[in-house]
């Protein structure tokens, strides 16, 4: 049997989500049940590795208190990065070059000297990857589930996804109106850089005409001809929702930086791009409109923060088992436990043969194939 827990740590890292402040006042919640500690390293292991950073402290006391009213704000209260990866940490050297260096033994030294028995790290893929690493390495670690793109595998959503949708959708009912005043196609672009979970959903519910996914490589031509059938019919306007990892049949990404120092490519314009081309395959006037982070703040929905203040909880049960190297899956109506060893490096995408992208063909949506 493990050794009892007497002390944990919570962590937030990769993007920002509506829901991760649920979480880490559910997780405090639930330890101090325990009769646990509970602190909060800042900005994923910054707060650790480089506390000269934080004039208050890297890293934080959580008590009751401290996570009192924050279930329903957005961002996180321990702030987030996806530039500290401690097994590739960016460290400056004698001659003024910067280094990656892994810096995990450092990090594990750390909890065994400050007494933290575990972790429970929440974040995406790269973050539930570097979980795993930690847990290989003898941490006692439990990863929470969280992106808004819900392209981590293993669970049937993830916190954050639905609060985006929703905010998409509600600008894509206010496109509607302004798109038809003005004869125009408004090409909506979401997140979404490998999986357009976002851009399905909103596209659906928003009553779209196309939409582009990164999973299927699109033809702007078979988009120029729906757009154009539907003028004949007498509709003068078009919504296309394209989420930004989307592509045309043999083209590439459309990138704003490239991929550097273990960092991913950074993507953005595939809107600007598909109402460019639309424009002037169709004849008609074309607009983008470009969501970006606005995806990412404000107030969870309901769902994600119940799903938050779930996994959060649960998280803690899974510490109280003795369970470690392990994700929190919501598999309704319950959740379970997954090996970190089975999410780290997966994503999922949107299966093409599933209900949802059936439902998108029976409602006569095009898909640019």
């Amino acid at each position: 049997m493990p050794s009892p827990i007497r002390r944990i740590a919570i962590n937030t890292g990769g993007g920002d989500a509506p829901g991760l402040n649920a979480v880490i006042r559910a997780t405090v919640l639930a330890a101090l049940e325990r009769g646990w500690e509970c602190v909060g390293i800042r900005d994923g292991y910054n707060g650790v590795l480089c506390p000269e950073r934080y004039p208050n402290g890297g890293v934080l006391r959580l008590t009751a208190e401290h996570v009192r009213g924050i279930a329903h704000l957005g961002g996180t209260m321990l702030g987030t990065t996806n530039r500290g990866n401690p097994l590739s940490f960016p460290t400056a050297q004698p001659d003024g070059s910067v280094r990656e260096v892994d810096r995990s033994d450092e990090l594990l030294a750390w909890f065994a000297r400050e007494g933290i028995d575990a972790l429970v790290a929440v974040g995406g893929d790269g973050s539930l990857t570097i979980a795993d690493a930690l847990a290989r390495k003898g941490l006692r670690v439990v990863g929470v589930p969280k992106t808004i793109d819900n392209d981590l595998d293993q669970t049937t959503t993830t916190f954050g996804f639905d609060t985006a949708v929703a905010f998409a959708t509600e600008c894509v009912d206010r496109l509607h109106s302004t798109a038809e005043s003005h004869q125009r196609v408004m090409v909506v672009e979401v997140m979404g850089r490998y999986a357009g979970w976002i851009a399905l959903h909103t596209g659906i519910a928003g009553g779209a005409h196309a939409i582009l996914l990164p999973e299927i490589p699109y033809d702007l031509e078979r988009v120029a001809e729906a757009i154009t059938a539907r003028e004949r019919a007498g509709h003068s306007y078009s919504i296309v929702v394209v989420a930004e990892g989307a592509q045309a049949a043999g083209g590439a990404r459309d990138v704003l930086a490239p991929a550097v120092a273990g960092h991913a490519e950074r993507l953005g314009g595939a809107g600007e791009h598909v109402a460019r081309e639309l424009q002037a395959r169709t004849g008609k006037d074309a607009r983008a409109v470009v969501l970006g982070h606005l995806l990412r703040g404000g107030s969870p929905s309901a769902f994600d923060r119940l799903a938050a203040l779930r996994f959060g909880a649960a998280a803690v049960r899974a510490l109280d088992a003795g369970q470690s190297g392990v994700m929190v899956s919501l598999a309704y109506p319950n959740m379970e436990y997954v090996a970190l060893a089975k999410v780290a490096g997966r994503m999922k995408g949107v299966p093409l043969d599933g209900d949802t992208v059936r439902t998108a063909r029976d409602l006569g949506i095009c898909l640019g194939d």
